[in-house]
C-alpha cells in the first residue's frame, strides 16, 4: 500500500511519526509531504524523514483570498498524488479531503479541535473527507457519520509511556535538570483557526516573570518578537528535545494548545492563556477530567495570575500531577499503535470501530 500523508505543523509530524515507521518497516509505502512550519522542515531532518517540501505561500486575506489560496494548494496537492498514485490520504489539511473527493481516494482527517472552533476549516473541508478520526471528546458538528472516535489524544501518539521516556541526559545539554525550572511559550496565534485570538502580551509576560523569578529558573521558548528584557530568558532547544525538557519543568505556562496538552500528558502542571478556553473539549477534559492544568481567557488574567500563585504554593506537587496523569493513562489507549492498525487494517478497521468501538482497548 501507498500512503501519503500532508503534514502541515510540526505537532502533526508528532503524531505521524510512529505510524510512518511502523508502516514503513511493514513494507508499506510512505509519501511525507511537507508544508514548512516552525521547525518543522528541521524536525522531518532530524528524524531522518524522506519528505516531499510544498511551497509556503503568502498569507491572504478575505473570501477571495482564501479560495485563490486553496485552489493553488489543491492543485499542487493533485499533482503529487497524480504522481505517486497513494492509496490512502492522511492528515490534518482540508487539501486531502478535497483532492481525495476528486480522485475517489480515501482521505481521513486526523483532528482533536472542535469543528464548532473551526468552523471555515470544517465546512470546507469535512464534507469532502471519508472519514474524521479524533477523540471521543471532540466535536465533529454535524458530521458524526464520518467520525471515528477514540479514546486518547493527539499527544499520547507520541508521548505515551510505550513511545517515549524523558531522559534527564538530554537535558543536561541545556542545563541543570535538577534545578527548579519554568517553561514559558509564546506562540504566534496566526493559523487560520487564530483569527481572533489572543495570548500572553509582553505586558503580561513580564508579570509572569515577577510571580516565577523567586520560585526557579525560567526558560522562553517563543515564536515571535520579545521584549529586549526578556531575552536574557529565551533558550534555544532542539526540537526534539523539547518534550525532555518539558517533562522535568516544573510548570509550563503558554498561549500555545499543543504544549498545554503535552504538557499535561506528561505530567506537567500547565497554565494555558488563550480564547480557545472552553472551546476545545480534549483540554477542557485535561484540565476539569483530569485536573492536570488550568485554562484561563484572555479576560482573566487575574485569574490565571492566581493559578499560577496557587501551583506555587502546592507541596509535593510534582507527585500530585503524576498521579493525576497515571489515572488519565489508565483510562487511554496508546493512540501510535491504534493509528497504526487503523491506517494499515482499513476499510476493515473503521467497520470495526462502529461495531465495537471498545475494540481500541485491545490497544493499550
Amino acid at each position: 500500500m501507498i500512503y501519503l500523508y500532508l503534514i502541515s505543523h510540526p505537532a502533526h509530524f508528532h503524531m505521524f511519526k510512529f505510524s510512518m515507521k511502523a508502516l514503513e518497516q511493514k513494507g508499506h509505502k510512505i509519501i511525507a509531504v511537507i508544508r514548512p512550519k516552525d521547525v518543522l522542515e528541521q524536525l522531518c531532518i532530524d528524524y531522518k524523514l524522506d519528505f516531499i517540501k510544498i511551497k509556503n505561500r503568502p498569507k491572504r486575506f478575505g473570501l477571495l483570498g482564501l479560495a485563490i489560496a486553496l485552489i493553488e494548494k489543491d492543485i499542487e496537492i493533485l499533482k503529487i498524488v497524480n504522481k505517486h498514485k497513494p492509496d490512502l490520504l492522511l492528515g490534518s489539511d482540508g487539501t486531502l479531503a478535497r483532492v481525495g473527493f476528486l480522485k475517489g481516494i480515501p482521505s481521513f482527517e486526523f483532528n482533536e479541535d472542535d469543528a464548532e472552533a473551526i468552523k471555515l476549516y470544517a465546512l470546507t473541508s469535512f464534507p469532502f473527507y471519508t472519514n474524521i478520526v479524533c477523540p471521543e471528546v471532540t466535536s465533529v458538528w454535524k458530521w458524526n457519520s464520518k467520525k471515528i472516535g477514540f479514546n486518547s489524544y493527539h499527544e499520547l501518539a507520541y508521548l505515551h509511556p510505550n513511545q517515549f521516556t524523558p531522559d534527564k541526559n538530554v537535558v543536561k545539554k541545556y542545563f541543570n535538570p535538577d534545578e527548579r525550572y519554568f517553561v514559558i511559550r509564546f506562540a504566534k496565534l496566526t493559523a487560520h483557526h487564530d483569527t481572533g485570538i489572543s495570548g500572553i502580551t509582553n505586558e503580561i509576560a513580564v508579570k509572569i516573570i515577577d510571580l516565577l523569578k523567586p520560585h526557579g529558573r525560567i526558560f522562553i521558548t517563543a515564536e515571535r518578537e520579545i521584549l529586549p528584557e526578556l531575552e536574557q530568558y529565551r533558550i534555544k532547544i532542539n526540537p526534539l528535545d523539547m518534550h525532555h525538557v518539558m517533562a522535568f519543568a516544573d510548570i509550563y505556562i503558554g498561549d500555545s494548545q499543543t504544549m498545554a496538552a503535552e504538557a499535561g500528558v506528561l505530567g506537567t502542571p500547565f497554565v494555558r492563556f488563550n480564547d480557545f478556553v472552553g472551546r476545545l473539549m480534549y483540554l477542557h477534559e485535561l484540565e476539569n477530567k483530569y485536573e492536570l492544568g488550568y485554562g484561563h481567557r484572555t479576560s482573566d488574567k487575574e485569574g490565571m495570575y492566581q493559578s499560577i500563585e496557587n501551583l506555587l504554593t502546592i507541596p509535593k506537587r510534582k507527585e500530585i500531577f503524576q498521579t493525576r496523569r497515571q489515572t488519565m493513562l489508565s483510562e487511554k489507549i496508546d493512540y501510535a499503535k491504534f493509528q497504526t492498525w487503523f491506517i494499515e487494517n482499513y476499510p476493515n478497521s473503521a467497520k470495526i470501530m462502529r461495531e465495537n468501538p471498545d475494540y481500541q482497548y485491545k490497544f493499550r
